[in-house]
């Protein structure tokens, strides 16, 4: 794509970013056929190429309006496309510039920008979230059914094994993840229990920052991957094995943590290693196939077998991991029933179904069609934005998967 960026833009850290990825765009426009808002809306000005096209008018010096910040906002950030595209352009990247600098320049309305920071405040602390939630559970049973359906009821997490194995491994607790379903974290504990790895959570370690991110707030998202950042380099040091992610959303964030702090001199080497070192709870399961054989039951063992899985895009797009939650669950005894369209998205992307709610609820519809098709059990995924999302619309249960294989491997 030829290209002039404007002298503002031009020989800035984001300009030269944002003219590389501009550049390897070939306007083919296979990224139509697996983009979740053009599926819906049919406009493409909501597809990846329309909104590159208005990227890079705004990048060549064009007045952005309302109307370029509203196709921008559509977006879930799946970046389905960018596993679609054949030329490699980095769409997620050119997306967080294109976002920031419209959001400089059209601003935001008093109640937008107001929701968008209660949204930020109170999904990133967990101690505002977790109170709020106990205060909605408390009163759940009052509550009118389409309330009800976006309150869970309140869960128990199982034991978490104290360290007792040589090789550790640091897990990221999340900032709404504990509240909503803190026995996911201590499956992971378990299951890692199992084949000698003991799990253990830095507590000064929080909010993984794609919240922020992906609000346009630049400086809180990269102030938490600071904040994480000098969390977790003392046990590097002292010698984990990795950082597990059991939430695909956040691990995809910290695995950019190389790329988000580039030009900062003092935590660029350091955010590189993190990064590295960060691994979703699959990758580490994959890996250790071996010790986990001798540990699966027959299949007769497990009371409910038939699963659908649902993928999320941070797993399958952003982190571009496909195929071991599949074979992890097949070799501990579940059958998985067919799933159609397992490339697009469910509508949840972060606070985008609070925001975008038309659109995520229509994509929310058509995810369960496909889901539920086969007649499964149990809906599972990976991500627990995905698991509140689809569960709010589900009559079947929807878990993570990393709970149904802790309780396949303590089956009798």
């Amino acid at each position: 794509m030829q290209t002039q960026i404007a002298d503002s833009y031009r020989n800035t850290p984001d300009g030269e970013v944002a003219e590389r990825i501009l550049r390897s765009c070939v306007h083919c426009g296979f990224c139509l056929a697996t983009c979740p808002t053009y599926q819906v809306l049919g406009n493409e000005l909501d597809s990846p190429r329309g909104r590159i096209y208005l990227m890079k008018q705004v990048l060549e010096g064009a007045t952005p309006t309302a109307k370029t910040q509203l196709h921008l906002d559509r977006c879930l950030t799946c970046r389905n496309c960018e596993t679609t595209c054949p030329s490699g352009v980095e769409y997620g990247k050119l997306l967080d510039i294109g976002r920031h600098i419209v959001e400089e320049n059209v601003g935001r309305s008093p109640l937008a920008s107001a929701t968008r920071a209660a949204l930020k405040s109170g999904l990133g602390s967990s101690l505002l979230f977790n109170s709020a939630l106990r205060l909605g559970q408390g009163v759940r049973g009052l509550m009118p059914g389409f309330l009800k359906a976006r309150v869970p009821p309140a869960e128990h997490a199982g034991a978490w094994p104290a360290p007792r194995h040589q090789r550790r491994m640091l897990v990221l607790q999340g900032c709404v993840q504990p509240g909503l379903k803190p026995n996911i974290n201590a499956a992971a504990a378990r299951v890692l229990d199992r084949i000698g790895i003991s799990l253990v959570a830095a507590d000064e370690a929080g909010c993984c920052g794609a919240l922020a991110h992906h609000l346009n707030d630049r400086d809180d998202g990269l102030n938490a991957a600071r904040r994480n950042i000098d969390a977790w380099i003392p046990h590097l040091d002292a010698g984990v094995d990795a950082i597990v992610m059991t939430a695909s959303g956040c691990g995809v964030m910290v695995k950019d943590y190389g790329w988000l702090l580039r030009d900062d001199a003092a935590y660029a080497d350091k955010a590189v290693r993190v990064s590295a070192a960060t691994k979703d709870i699959s990758e580490i399961l994959v890996g250790e196939a071996a010790a986990l054989k001798p540990l699966a039951p027959r299949a007769s063992r497990l009371t409910q077998k038939r699963i659908a899985y649902h993928p999320p895009c941070t797993l399958q797009h952003g982190q571009k991991l496909t195929g071991g939650v599949e074979v992890l669950l097949t070799d501990a005894g579940f059958e998985l029933t067919p799933v159609a369209e397992k490339h697009l998205c469910c509508g949840s992307a972060g606070t985008y179904s609070i925001l975008q709610p038309e659109i995520a609820s229509q994509l929310k519809a058509r995810k369960l069609g496909h889901l539920q098709a086969g007649d499964p059990e149990q809906i599972v995924t990976a991500n627990i934005g995905c698991l509140t999302h689809l569960q709010s619309g589900s009559p079947i249960p929807v878990r993570h998967w990393v709970e149904l294989l802790d309780e396949a491997l303590a089956a009798p």
